[in-house]
């Protein structure tokens, strides 16, 4: 019997002793970094649904991971295999398999992050979107048209100008044109339905009055403070039925037909085209930028002024006037060595 005994001790001990060893062994494998994909970069998808093992398959078969077993064990012993979040994923060197692990619940997926600034036409959007590799241009020109997109925001709309809004977005690298300008309609609008729960239209204001004013009022002010100061003026004008007489929009309307190169001249005031609010009562036909919150917000909410008149100061900010022989001194004042500056100086 003692015989007996020994031999089970000692076979209880070897049996302890190799899985002490194992587990040392796994958990030398857990913190030692591995890398054997075939490039210097690689992407996996970790799809919904999946199970851990199927994971685990995924990632040593990509070439992240020596041998599944660590990571397996790690995310079953910690019971973490249900947050595990889909999407995809971006690895470019080694890495170990407890951090990996970390990675994939955290839900550190891959995004290809950018930020579309306020005041850019569509055309600049697109192009800015597709220098950073998100969609095609030459696609997007086309669904730039796709008014049913918007048809419940703006039923008049002639194009997506003004609804594509300016944010910092993060997309997939699966990311198509469609999908990258149904996100920015989207974004638009949820933030334009915040903002104007607490900045509600005056009455005969549409989305589409809104979104003009707020473009031309995004095109012509760089401090924001100025913001509902210009919609005032703009509104002001608007009321007493006297032509806005707004650069930005000529701007928009030589960009449209290929003849802007920078400059503005007082021949360029006399265009013959629908957005020359120099010549032509009331708001332009369509947006001439994509505004941003604060320029919606201005527009919806403007200041309580009897100004007609602004000039810039060539600072950044502008002189504003309520009656023409007050605008007329500014203009001397601040324009005197320049040729149009923006701004409704007539």
């Amino acid at each position: 019997m003692r015989h007996w005994a020994l031999i089970i001790t000692a076979v209880v001990i070897l049996i302890v002793a190799g899985l002490v060893l194992f587990l040392m062994r796994l958990q030398s494998e857990l913190e030692t970094p591995y890398y054997g994909a075939a490039g210097p970069e690689t992407f996996v998808q970790i799809h919904r649904g999946m199970n851990t093992t199927q994971i685990a398959e995924l990632l040593e078969s990509s070439g992240l991971l020596r041998s599944r077993l660590p990571f397996l064990m790690y995310v079953r012993y910690r019971r973490m295999g249900h947050r595990i979040q889909a999407g995809e994923y971006h690895f470019t060197g080694p890495d170990t398999p407890r951090r990996i692990a970390r990675r994939l619940i955290r839900g550190d997926v891959y995004f290809n992050s950018i930020t579309v600034p306020e005041g850019l036409t569509a055309r600049e959007t697109f192009e800015l979107l597709a220098r950073n590799g998100l969609g095609d241009s030459s696609e997007m020109e086309k669904l730039f048209l796709r008014t049913d997109w918007i048809r419940d925001l703006d039923p008049a709309a002639q194009n997506l100008e003004g609804y594509l809004f300016p944010e910092t977005y993060r997309f997939g690298r699966d990311a198509d044109s469609p999908s990258i300008l149904k996100a920015m309609i989207g974004q638009f609008s949820k933030r334009f339905t915040e903002i104007l729960e607490t900045h509600p239209p005056e009455p005969g204001w549409d989305v589409r009055r809104v979104v003009i004013l707020a473009s031309m009022i995004e095109k012509e002010v760089r401090e924001k403070e100025e913001g509902p100061l210009v919609s005032s003026v703009l509104i002001n004008r608007l009321e007493r039925g006297i032509p806005l007489s707004c650069d930005a929009t000529i701007l928009y309307a030589m960009k449209i037909a290929g003849t802007y190169d920078g400059n503005l001249s007082k021949s360029d005031l006399k265009m013959d085209s629908p957005y020359n609010t120099y010549l032509h009562l009331n708001l332009p036909p369509g947006p001439i930028c994509n505004p941003g919150a604060d320029s919606l917000r201005a527009a919806l909410k403007p200041a309580r002024t009897h100004y007609l008149y602004y000039v810039s100061r060539n600072d950044g900010t502008h002189h504003f006037s309520k009656d023409l022989q007050s605008h007329t001194r500014a203009v001397n004042k601040y324009q005197k060595s320049l040729s149009r500056h923006g701004g409704t100086t007539n």
